[in-house]
């Protein structure tokens, strides 16, 4: 008697339904309700298999779905295999293993963490074929299911109509993306044209012969000139090959290899097959160079690609060793630092430097070993949405909405970056941020993630990410790639808004300590026990000056508020030199300040002033042995001046892709 069939995985988080297809928004996608069946490999071809055996597979295609962005990015993974078992981990049960179960998993690298994506292998079919991204041996099925893990990751294939090809690389390889500006390209010249540190360097078409061996190149078309419709409006493209070709008279000719993610040959330029161009060069190197191209791909001259194509985009080498590689110098970027922050209205979204409240904005200590060339770059946190990866809500969990991406490309504000040099961590802020910056992003950017690379010699420097608009709210991830070795630390902003009291005006230097209370170690419960010494022990140093200072310390536990423990906490001044002998230990002593009786809250906050001198912040619960995570923040009143300059916003991000469906 035959065992009946195991049923197959359906993920109930993400349908095989209308709502994983359409988001809303008014693309000629909604055109498709009703018309799109959902099928399984196996009910699609004879032998699906799941990779090529050959690494270089072909080329992708794109189908019905205005997506050639992510396929651009997806292209790099065809190219590297390391980087393709990153994204889809090897040995997973597949159709014609026993142990296929009908589900896939992969990792999408989303605001400094891998995430592990699972779904069906139930995909979008139009007459019983693909009708979306499909790879160049259509019995082949990486890639469809990588697009359905990025549809589920934004919420819907639909939320994946147009985008950048830098927002799809880095949240594929973890790494860096630079767009460049072929119309700056078309003007440069053999100079820097006096442009500051940290600022554009020179580019030019000739250094894609040396980086198209090591990383994605994709460019872009945003506006066609007229009667180069053949281009498509908003389309991104692959360059596939660089080459510079001898001539019989006269300097070698660059050529360029494009191709289409549409898979059909679109231009009709004089590198086209039996074009005039090709009478330029040797017959015997021009029937090789057109026996090259494939499915979708077309030549074109250097001359003619700054003059019909708008950007390129170039994602960062990323060696056998997982660590990126400079563009510029080909150095391995070996050490890797990054700190989340956040401007936050009223209190850390102080604008850019035209704003007298620029010093409020988040600000990093990032401290060079030795001399090193640096990327800094500032990520973005794109809007959540209302439901994770499972289905779960978020409405009720803050943190874990937090963790979750909107569609790509959307609300992301103009932001910018600028970096000071220190003498040492103790210096004058005013002072600091009132002198020109060595390094900074040379205007504001709507880009998702903005970067800047810089040669700094060993020592102290001070990075400050800022909005444009003062009091434009919004998170970041602040990444730091060198070659050298670096720490990177936080100056927070202001205290939380929850604060009984409310503090003085002024700005506020904040550190934010990490702690946790665990039973038989350091869960000394409150002072009624004996135990009560063997709680978490923070330093905290008040500096001299005029007089007191105010000093804002928050207690917040790490729970979810139906689970709160009751907490508080007390500050005990360090005596001079010690102490005298025979004086009872610190902890046993009088505190100075209380912020008791325990309560069931998420967080307790006290605001004091204290005179300089050392001192130590003591969280505890209220029983002994009683465990629990939690965060202490000490936040400074500190005195800034008015610091003044004058910036310019960058263009608005113009999105690739917006019209890119296929008309059949």
């Amino acid at each position: 008697m035959r065992a009946p069939a195991r049923e197959l995985f359906r993920d109930a988080a993400f349908p095989a339904a209308d709502s994983s297809l359409l988001s809303g928004r008014s693309t000629p996608l909604a055109r498709l309700r009703g018309d799109i069946t959902w099928r399984r490999p196996q009910e699609i071809c004879a032998a699906p298999r799941l990779f090529s055996d050959s690494p270089q597979e072909g080329p992708v295609k794109q189908g019905l779905l205005g997506d050639c962005w992510f396929l651009c990015a997806c292209a790099a993974l065809g190219r590297s295999r390391p980087l393709l078992h990153q994204v889809f981990p090897p040995g997973q049960p597949h159709w014609r293993d026993p142990e296929y179960r009908g589900a896939f998993t992969c990792r999408v690298w989303q605001f400094g963490r891998w995430v592990e994506v699972t779904v069906d292998d139930r995909l979008p079919c139009l007459a019983g074929r693909l009708c979306f991204s499909r790879c160049h041996s259509e019995d082949v099925f990486w890639l469809p299911l990588l697009e359905k893990v990025y549809a589920k990751v934004y919420g819907s294939y639909e939320h994946l109509w147009a985008g950048q090809v830098a927002d799809a690389l880095v949240d594929l390889t973890g790494g860096l993306a630079e767009r460049w500006s072929l119309k700056d390209l078309a003007g440069a010249s053999g100079e820097q044209d006096g442009r500051p540190a940290g600022g554009p360097e020179l580019r030019t078409c000739r250094q894609l012969l040396r980086l198209q061996d090591q990383c994605l190149i994709s460019c872009s078309v945003l506006s066609p000139r007229p009667g180069a419709s053949g281009l498509g409006e908003f389309h991104a493209f692959i360059i596939s090959e660089v080459r510079e070709v001898p001539t019989g008279a006269g300097p070698a000719i660059l050529l360029l290899r494009i191709q289409n993610p549409w898979g059909r040959r679109c231009w009709q330029g004089p590198w086209r097959e039996g074009g005039e161009g090709w009478s330029r060069v040797d017959a015997a190197e021009a029937s090789g160079l057109l026996s090259r191209l494939q499915e979708g791909e077309f030549w074109v001259e250097e001359e003619e690609f700054l003059r019909e194509f708008d950007e390129v985009t170039i994602g960062y080498p990323v060696t056998e060793a997982g660590h990126l590689q400079s563009l510029r110098s080909g150095r391995e970027l070996r050490h890797m630092q990054q700190l989340p922050g956040a401007w936050v209205k009223g209190q850390s979204a102080g604008g850019c430097r035209n704003n007298s409240a620029f010093p409020s904005n988040p600000k990093f200590w990032l401290r060079v070993l030795e001399p090193s060339e640096v990327y800094v770059a500032v990520l973005q946190r794109p809007p959540v949405r209302s439901a994770d990866w499972a289905g779960r809500a978020l409405a009720g969990d803050p943190c874990a909405a937090r963790s979750v991406a909107s569609s790509p490309g959307r609300a992301c504000q103009a932001v910018g970056l600028h970096i000071w040099k220190v003498e040492k961590r103790r210096v004058s802020l005013p002072r600091v941020l009132s002198a020109p910056p060595v390094a900074g992003t040379p205007c504001h950017a709507y880009d998702r993630e903005v970067h800047l690379r810089c040669e700094l010699p060993a020592g102290h420097y001070l990075a400050v990410p800022s909005t444009f608009l003062k009091d434009a709210p919004g998170q970041f991830l602040l990444r730091v790639f060198s070659t050298g070795r670096v720490s990177l630390s936080a100056i927070r902003g202001a205290p939380s808004p929850r604060c009984r009291e409310a503090p003085p005006a002024g700005e506020w230097e904040t550190v934010r300590l990490a702690g946790a209370w665990q039973a038989g170690r350091t869960a000394g419960g409150s002072r009624n026990f004996a135990s009560f010494p063997t709680n978490p022990c923070f330093p905290l140093s008040v500096p001299a000056g005029a007089g007191p200072r105010s000093v804002r310390i928050t207690l917040r536990q790490h729970c979810d508020g139906s689970q709160c423990l009751p907490i508080g906490f007390h500050v005990f001044q360090v005596p001079p030199g010690g102490g005298s002998p025979g004086a009872p230990p610190l902890l046993l002593q009088e505190p100075v300040l209380s912020c008791v009786p325990h309560r069931y809250a998420q967080e307790v906050s006290r605001l004091c002033q204290l005179a300089a001198g050392a001192y130590r912040v003591v969280p505890s619960t209220y029983l002994p042995d009683t465990e629990g995570t939690f965060t202490v923040t000490v936040a400074t009143r500190i005195d800034r001046r008015s610091v003044h300059s004058q910036e310019t916003l960058g263009q608005p991000l113009q999105e690739a892709s917006y019209m890119a469906v296929r008309r059949t």
